[in-house]
């Protein structure tokens, strides 16, 4: 009897306009090839369940599904690996990818962008690993990347910081420090926040970093109304009215020299 064939992980990216008003038109945020792959696969992990449904559905009016929609098998990842991420190795994701063993492929999906880049999917992905599985990423839109080339700030020395504390007074110590690293190291800081404390993100940057300091905001990456402006502090601050951001659109914060 021959050993049966495993299953691969595909690392399956979604649009950037997960929560935006309007939508990309979907063949112009991924390449065709990533949708067929997509299109085939029926086994999926995702993040919410009736959010890679949605994506689904988007997917099948490009790209037929291979099994119908209410047919796919979406399992979703636990709700603790969203809230304290998945990067320690604490989470055993191995169950998760059962079908895999008995030879289906198996999509792992974001609610934007790359799975396991901002966002969780990491222990899904080092669980694939450790049970001998091909881990296959997929082409398509990364926020972090599209941000940091449009910033004009180093694209050969940056690091993604995450999120920064909600707490006014230590995300003003957490500014000063990531400001201090760029300055002195030349490495690009990136970070992102949710939506709808961007506005109160930009306004503490703005108040908290020296004038000479460069700061780079990339809102909408990939959508009609995209926009991304580079300039020092102190310009920021010149600006009349005071900026602001769209609390509907996802942005990336960078600073650097």
């Amino acid at each position: 009897m021959t050993q049966k064939e495993k299953g691969k992980l595909y690392l399956v990216p979604a649009p950037l306009d997960f929560g935006c008003e309007a939508q990309a038109p979907l063949q112009d945020a991924l390449p065709f090839g990533t949708l067929q792959t997509a299109a085939g696969i029926t086994h999926w992990i995702c993040e919410n369940a009736k959010s890679a449904r949605a994506y689904l559905k988007r997917i099948d009016a490009v790209a037929p599904l291979a099994a119908p929609l209410q047919a796919q098998n979406i399992q979703e990842l636990p709700r603790e690996v969203h809230k304290k991420g998945d990067h320690a190795g604490q989470f055993d994701a191995r169950p998760l990818l059962a079908a895999a063993l008995e030879g289906h492929d198996v999509g792992l999906l974001s609610e934007a962008g790359m799975p396991a880049v901002a966002d969780p999917g990491s222990s899904v992905a080092r669980a694939a690993h450790d049970l001998g599985l091909a881990v296959v990423p997929l082409t398509g839109p990364v926020s972090l990347l599209l941000a940091l080339a449009a910033s004009g700030l180093n694209g050969q020395n940056f690091a993604f910081v995450g999120y920064l504390p909600q707490d006014a007074g230590e995300r003003q110590a957490r500014i000063r420090e990531l400001e201090a690293l760029a300055l002195k190291s030349g490495q690009t800081q990136l970070f992102i926040e949710t939506p709808y404390r961007n506005a109160a993100l930009l306004q503490a940057l703005t108040q908290t970093l020296q004038h000479n300091t460069r700061l780079a905001v990339a809102r909408g990456l990939t959508l009609a109304n995209a926009h991304v402006r580079s300039e020092t502090v102190k310009s920021w601050r010149a600006a009349k009215p005071q900026p602001t951001t769209d609390e509907r659109l996802p942005a990336v914060f960078a600073i650097g020299r």
